[in-house]
């Protein structure tokens, strides 16, 4: 079930941002000053293999793989960087996010569910 991070940092000259996570999504929020959505960052499948959708006002939809860096012998482990991966169920993602909301507040949880459903490769 997702719940909020305390103390997200915030970067100055960016939206605000909120913090939500649990063992298969980190979804992280974007508002605007009086509050709306500017944007978000759904991560899901964190263990197996983890992808992000990533819709902002002004970029629109992004889908992408998530490389961790973990895969290479012999090396450190990298910092994680989105790779192209087009395929996204956004039906069952969407599901499993509504089963999921936990302390999401109602207006963002329905907001990033809608944007979910919308998307289109």
């Amino acid at each position: 079930m997702l719940k909020e991070a305390k103390n997200v940092r915030q970067i100055e000259g960016e939206p605000r941002r909120r913090w939500f996570d649990d063992e298969y999504f980190d979804l992280i929020v974007w508002l605007d000053n009086d509050d709306s959505v500017w944007g978000f960052q759904l991560c899901y499948d964190r263990e197996r293999l983890p992808r992000a959708l990533t819709w902002t006002r002004k970029y629109g939809y992004k889908h992408a793989g998530i490389d961790t860096g973990e895969h290479v012998w012999g090396t450190s482990q990298c910092s994680p960087v989105l790779v192209e991966d087009g395929l996204f169920d956004a039906a069952a993602i969407g599901k499993k996010l509504g089963a999921a909301a936990g302390e999401l507040p109602p207006e963002l949880s329905g907001f990033v569910i809608k944007k979910i459903s919308e998307f289109k490769l």
